[in-house]
């Protein structure tokens, strides 16, 4: 599991309005979004390869 070293950013009420956190973090995570994005692009991609061979083969 990625361990998150964060700041609060706080409002002159002391209310958290943002997180900071390192840049090493930061593109990790977002290494890790566009891994899962496209892993499941992909998924969606061979769904509707499969549906369309199934339906050829049916119409066949």
């Amino acid at each position: 599991m990625l361990e998150l070293h964060k700041s609060y950013v706080i409002d002159d009420n002391q209310r958290p309005i943002a997180v900071q956190i390192p840049i090493a973090e930061f593109e990790k995570i977002k290494e890790i979004l566009e891994d899962y994005g496209l892993a499941k692009l992909m998924q969606e991609v061979e769904e509707e390869e499969a549906l369309k061979y199934y339906q050829l083969q049916k119409e066949n």
